[in-house]
């Protein structure tokens, strides 16, 4: 694969999704060649709240191993392609609301690792992706290894066995099952118990005007029915005002 295509390939990817990639291969590179040491990485509130080392919010999500392993590519494969297949389908053309998905899961993950003695929150942040993918595409055939045949909904289950076979610790991987449960309840579940389109985890404002531009056609009939105050219905409200709109609509 020449330099060209892996640009495309990277180009190719919807904007979250990259931008997370992108951050975690960073900051593994960085920890592979001894520029970043993981001590300075791991999510810990009395660093945090104590010394003011408040990256370590973030940093945590990022990191996924010292040095580009068998476990680091392992880790890849899934973040990028389910928060890839999340992105483009279930939430298509709504990247703030995908953005707004991460945030919350992230800041749970973050309010409960304290309690589970957690350090590293990327594992569990991709197993949330994993988990509301797989409830999102319940009929979905899958097999591991070739072995036996399942249905998507059971991914995150099988790759929670798998790990645990390996001799891994499964409590970051529960971590994130549960917070991705939590959000497919509220987000899918609970609306249609109460027969509702009432949505608990409605996206702020302010993340949809950062990450979603209007439409300019919209903008363009907003402006017409703005300057159709004079309740004739046509459109005309001095005779130049509506030419005006219409310019703002086409630029």
């Amino acid at each position: 694969m020449s330099l060209e295509q892996v640009e495309q390939w990277i180009r190719e990817i919807p904007p979250i999704t990259r931008t997370y990639m992108i951050g975690a291969v960073l900051t593994t590179a960085a920890c592979a060649l001894d520029l970043v040491s993981p001590f300075s990485l791991y999510f810990s509130a009395t660093l945090i709240f104590n010394k003011g080392q408040f990256w370590r919010l973030m940093s945590n999500f990022f990191f996924f191993g010292a040095s580009f392993s068998l476990d680091f590519l392992f880790h890849m494969f899934f973040l990028v392609r389910y928060s890839k297949q999340l992105e483009e389908n279930a939430f298509r053309g709504k990247t703030a609301d995908f953005f707004y998905f991460l945030l919350f899961g992230a800041t749970l993950m973050t309010l409960l690792a304290p309690f589970m003695q957690l350090n590293f929150l990327g594992s569990s942040l991709t197993f949330m992706m994993v988990y509301l993918w797989g409830r999102r595409n319940p009929y979905s055939r899958m097999n591991f290894l070739g072995l036996f045949p399942f249905t998507a909904p059971y991914l995150p289950w099988v790759l929670l066995s798998f790990s645990v076979v390996l001799g891994n610790n499964g409590t970051v991987d529960l971590l994130g099952i549960f917070v991705g449960h939590l959000y497919y309840f509220l987000e899918d579940v609970y609306p249609r118990m109460i027969n509702s389109r009432y949505r608990i985890l409605k996206t702020p404002k302010f993340l949809v005007y950062l990450f979603e531009s209007p439409d300019p056609h919209d903008i363009h009939l907003e402006n017409d029915i703005d300057d159709d105050d004079d309740g004739d219905g046509d459109g005309d409200d001095d005779g130049d005002d509506n030419v005006d709109a219409g310019d703002e609509g086409v630029e």
